[in-house]
């Protein structure tokens, strides 16, 4: 009965599931592969490779996957499984001063996560593999927890995120809606500026973030152009963001995964930052550069499980 879910556009009432990876907190290892198609006209081997793809066979050193989907992509393999107007970060933002967020979509991203590198590396070859000539690898990133909770600034990230318990509500598209149980994720990669960054006095830092550098209180009198101003969910909307920190000693930033039901909460941020929405632009977009942008559909397991060959 399913099956007719995404090959004749009937939505079955009933559960789906959410893909795991989404909320698998913890990880202290991961990667970030994203894929073009090597042939548009393999698109549903291409989807078929990515929907077999298996965690290893064991409860120790376990993979976590999330997989998600160029929206125009899955739009075409399952058009009644995806909400209605979402799609690729198919243009640069342009904002004040010059800023630019740059476009850079691909088909297709699988991210892992595990407890130990070694576990992921070598997953991550194997997903390469079982890709093989239907896809190619285009972006590559690694990245790891720092000091717990924080990003690479020092400051803790993620202090407005939901609850496990919540999280679901704000990340994932409502039973009895198309694309049910899925996600749309944002995926950026920002290169710090460490050196100009680390330069700033605490206080001014802090007026940047719009919270206390310690103990990530939000500041009583903020300032308009402060990253935590630009971004307030309670203007744009709640996400579950699940960033995490890339990078070596002389290069290294921050990759944003942002999940959300709708995609209007992330690109109104992506707006606001820029500048586009009041004329200022966030304060931080001066110490940090974005360098990769793409959205994606993450699709819940009973639609993944349905592009499986046999």
């Amino acid at each position: 009965m399913l099956i007719s879910r995404l090959g004749m556009g009937i939505i079955i009432p009933g559960m789906y599931t959410p893909q795991a990876g989404i909320f698998a907190l913890g990880t202290s290892s991961h990667a970030y592969l994203e894929f073009d198609l090597q042939d548009a006209k393999r698109s549903d081997a291409f989807a078929a490779a990515l929907a077999s793809i298996r965690e290893p066979r064991t409860t120790t050193g376990g993979v976590n996957f999330v997989i998600g989907f160029r929206p125009e992509l899955w739009s075409r393999l399952a058009p009644d499984d995806i909400p209605a107007g979402v799609a690729g970060f198919n243009r640069e933002i342009r904002g004040a001063d010059g800023f630019v967020m740059p476009a850079t979509q691909r088909d297709a991203l699988v991210w892992l996560s595990g407890s130990a590198y070694d576990v992921v590396f070598d997953m991550a070859r194997s997903v390469v593999r079982t890709l093989g000539d239907v896809g190619a690898l285009r972006e590559e990133t690694s990245s790891w927890p720092y000091q717990h909770d924080r990003d690479l600034t020092g400051f803790i990230d993620g202090s407005e995120n939901p609850t496990l318990l919540d999280a679901p509500a704000e990340a994932l598209v409502a039973e009895g809606l198309r694309g049910a149980a899925g996600s749309i994720l944002l995926l950026q990669k920002w290169q710090h500026l460490a050196a100009e960054w680390e330069a700033l006095p605490v206080a001014q830092q802090e007026r940047i973030m719009g919270r206390s550098k310690r103990d990530s209180v939000e500041l009583e009198n903020r300032p308009a152009d402060s990253h935590v101003a630009r971004t307030d969910q309670d203007t744009f909307g709640h996400i579950f963001r699940r960033n995490m920190p890339y990078g070596n000693i002389a290069n290294h930033g921050t990759v944003f995964a942002g999940f959300s039901a709708e995609q209007k909460r992330l690109s109104g941020m992506l707006e606001s930052m820029a500048g586009l929405v009041s004329g200022q632009r966030d304060a931080l977009t001066r110490y940090t550069r974005p360098l990769t942008g793409s959205y994606y559909f993450v699709p819940s397991v009973e639609s993944l499980r349905l592009l499986r060959p046999g």
